[in-house]
C-alpha cells in the first residue's frame, strides 16, 4: 500500500467511527500519524521507553544559569533514585526510564544505575572555542543511535527524549538561531529562571558566541554550538525514525535536538510528536517554524522529558479509539 493509499484508508477508518467527523480533534490527527509511522491501520504503543540524557556545558562557567554546574550531576543522581518529576510520571504510565551520562563533569558511583556513555566531561566554553570537535559530536550522535537500536531490539516502538544539563537552554538557543535564522533575542529565554539583568547578559553573550563562528554543515553547527546530550538526542531521533519508531519530543532543548536532526534528515519530521508547548521563550516560535502542533500546553518548563511522559497516554488513547471504537456499520448507527 502506498503512503497515499494508507492515508486514505486510515482517514476512512477514523471518519467511520461512531462520532461526528473530526469530533475527536487532535486525537484523530495523532491516530493518523501513528498509523502512517507504523504503516498499519491498527497502530499500537509497545514497551515505551524514556531516555534522559545528562551533560554539562562549558559555557555555564560564564554564569548563564541561576544554578551552579553541580546541579547537573545532583539531579542525575535524583533521577537514578526515582525522586524527580520524570520518575513520577514514568512510573504512573509504565514507561521504562533510562538515565544516560552523555557528558557530565562527575564520576558517578560504580553501582549507579546509569548508562555510561560519557564522551567528555562536558563541552568546552564556546565563548573561547567550539563546544565539541566534530569527532566528539559524531561519537555522541552514534552513541545515541546505538542506545535506540538496543531499546528497539527489546520490543520498544515508542521512545521519549528528555535531558538535564545546566546551560543547555543557551546551546539550544544558539542552534535555533543558526538553523532558523531567527534573531538571538527571540531565541533566548530565562532558562532555569534568570532575572531581567542576567537575561540581558545571557543574550549579549550568546550574540557574541553566535558571531564568533561560521559553520557550513549541520555536523559543524551542532559541534560548535550544541551539547553532548543534545547531540545524543539528535542521533537517537535519527535512528528511531530510521527504525520506524514513534518519537516523543519534550520541550525547548529536545525540540532543538529535533530541529537539528531534521537538518541531517528532513524525513525524520514524520516520526516526531511534539508533546507540549514550553514556557521557555523561543519554543513556540521553533514549533511554528517546524509546523508542529503540540499535544499539550501546560506552561511546563522543566525538561527531563516530563512533557513527553504526560503526553504519552493521549497517544495511547488515539490507538484505543482507532482500534476499539465501533464503526457506524458495526454499531448499527446511521452515518447520515
Amino acid at each position: 500500500m502506498t503512503k497515499e493509499e494508507l492515508t486514505h484508508a486510515l482517514q476512512h477508518k477514523i471518519d467511520n467511527k461512531t462520532k461526528p467527523t473530526g469530533s475527536l480533534g487532535q486525537l484523530e490527527r495523532i491516530a493518523l500519524q501513528l498509523g502512517l509511522i507504523q504503516q498499519t491501520l491498527s497502530p499500537q504503543m509497545e514497551n515505551p521507553a524514556m531516555f534522559v540524557f545528562a551533560a554539562d556545558h562549558g559555557l555555564a562557567d560564564e554564569g548563564i544559569s541561576p544554578y551552579p554546574k553541580e546541579v547537573t550531576w545532583q539531579m542525575a543522581m535524583n533521577f537514578m533514585k526515582g525522586g524527580a518529576a520524570i520518575n513520577v510520571f514514568c512510573r504512573q504510565h509504565d514507561i521504562q526510564i533510562k538515565i544516560v551520562d552523555a557528558g557530565v563533569d562527575f564520576d558517578f558511583p560504580e553501582d549507579s544505575p546509569v548508562i555510561r556513555a560519557k564522551i567528555a566531561r562536558g563541552t568546552r566554553n564556546m565563548r573561547h572555542e567550539p563546544a565539541m570537535t566534530t569527532d566528539e559530536c559524531q561519537r555522541a550522535l552514534e552513541q545515541g543511535a546505538q542506545l535506540v537500536r538496543e531499546t528497539s531490539a527489546n520490543g520498544c516502538n515508542v521512545i521519549g527524549f528528555g535531558e538535564m544539563g545546566i546551560g543547555n537552554t543557551s546551546a539550544s538557543s544558539l542552534l535555533m538561531h543558526k538553523f532558523t535564522g531567527y534573531s538571538i533575542e527571540v531565541c533566548t529565554g530565562r532558562g532555569a529562571g534568570l532575572q531581567d539583568a542576567a537575561l540581558d547578559r545571557k543574550t549579549r553573550l550568546l550574540k557574541e558566541v553566535a558571531e564568533k563562528y561560521t559553520t557550513e554543515t549541520p555536523l559543524e553547527t551542532l559541534a560548535t554550538f550544541g551539547g553532548l546530550e543534545i547531540a545524543m538526542m539528535c542521533g537517537g531521533m535519527l535512528e528511531a525514525a530510521n527504525l520506524g519508531m514513534v518519537v516523543l519530543v519534550d520541550g525547548f532543548i529536545a525540540t532543538a535536538a529535533a530541529l537539528t536532526a531534521c537538518q541531517f534528515e528532513p524525513e525524520v519530521r514524520d516520526n516526531l510528536f511534539f508533546c507540549h508547548t514550553s514556557d521557555e521563550k523561543g519554543h513556540r516560535l521553533m514549533l511554528s517554524y517546524m509546523k508542529a502542533e503540540p499535544v499539550l500546553n501546560l506552561g511546563l518548563r522543566l525538561g527531563e522529558g516530563t512533557g513527553a511522559a504526560l503526553a504519552y497516554p493521549l497517544l495511547v488513547s488515539a490507538t484505543k479509539f482507532i482500534n476499539e471504537m465501533a464503526s457506524f456499520d458495526e454499531a448499527g448507527v446511521s452515518s447520515k
